[in-house]
């Protein structure tokens, strides 16, 4: 599998990464193992978890399949911390809350560094400077190799990156930020997509195949067996199947009928590719949906392909994205 850089760092991932979201919760041990090895004889080496997934099982799975089923030194492991069970408070950046996430983490992990460590979310609560001063001790301290954030906007990315950048005493960079996107959800085209190109922070897309919805599979129902007919999962398949997503799913299988192929691998295809794009995150229920998604490295969709797919699913993005003088 290709591998391409994380940002402006010498840090190469493959060009697909591997979601654990619903590891040791839908996921067990057997599907995982399978996942994983399946992933690595692909050339996969990106692995995407988080303290929160399944209460810590995730990265707790994920920590005893490495090394006997698959070498460490052979994946560029990535988690999160900032996430909290607290119904007043759903994120916490302070430090000694962070530090501590990222210990218990190398703990479950059985590893005494992550690859990349990333702010689950923006705090509003605690100072950014706080959060950030945690990244550099983290990488500092060699617990974590790069750092990176998750689920900011814009000017959120924007001002993190920034106070890096004019700290003398932070030698921690910004290295990525992790944001769903796909033909569903473009939202981060408006502002965070512009911010990390010009900032040389690589995007790593979650959801990038609309939450399950653009491959088709809901088109005629909801399969017993999905996502959406989950009770835990179904008011996040939901706001994915109106009648505008239904137009874009529709020529998603339009454009897979053309080319022969499946509308996974077109959509994970279209936004694989975008421009600043370094690795859609994606995660499967069992080994044979992530061959399919991993087949993908074959696919480069024609560019009237890709027109097509952008004129469909195009957000409405006016002032003051365009020329005030133009509207």
């Amino acid at each position: 599998m290709e591998q391409r850089h994380l940002g402006r760092t010498g840090l190469r991932v493959s060009r697909i990464g591997l979601g654990t979201l619903t590891w040791g919760r839908d996921t067990d041990e057997h599907d995982a193992a399978e996942q994983l090895k399946a992933f690595w004889e692909a050339g996969g080496t990106l692995v995407d978890t988080a303290d929160a997934y399944g209460g810590g099982e995730a990265e707790y799975l994920l920590g005893q399949l490495v090394g006997g089923l698959v070498p460490r030194h052979d994946l560029v492991i990535a988690t999160k911390a900032g996430s909290v069970a607290d119904p007043y408070r759903r994120f916490d950046g302070s430090r000694g809350h962070l530090l501590a996430a990222l210990d218990a983490s190398l703990e479950r992990l059985g590893t005494d560094h992550v690859d990349l460590w990333q702010i689950h979310a923006f705090d509003p609560v605690t100072p950014l400077e706080e959060t950030l001063q945690s990244l550099d001790l983290a990488v500092t301290s060699g617990r974590a190799r790069y750092a990176g954030v998750s689920n900011f906007c814009g000017w959120q990315l924007a001002k993190a990156a920034t106070w890096q950048l004019a700290s003398p005493g932070v030698r921690t960079r910004l290295a990525s930020t992790q944001m769903e996107y796909s033909l569903l959800q473009r939202g981060v085209e408006r502002e965070v997509l512009p911010a990390a190109l010009d900032l040389g922070l690589g995007l790593l897309p979650s959801s990038p195949l609309g939450r399950g919805v653009l491959t088709g599979k809901y088109r005629s129902g909801t399969p017993a067996d999905s996502r959406g007919a989950s009770e835990l999962l179904a008011p996040f398949v939901e706001p994915y199947l109106d009648e505008p997503a239904g137009r874009v799913v529709d020529a998603v299988a339009t454009a897979a009928d053309g080319l022969a192929t499946t509308p996974l691998q077109v959509a994970l295809a279209w936004v694989r590719d975008r421009p600043g794009v370094v690795a859609p995150i994606v995660g499967a229920r069992n080994a044979r949906q992530l061959t399919e998604a991993l087949s993908v490295e074959a696919l480069s969709l024609p560019d009237e392909i890709c027109q097509a797919l952008d004129d469909v699913s195009v957000p409405v993005h006016r002032y003051p994205d365009q020329d005030w003088s133009t509207l």
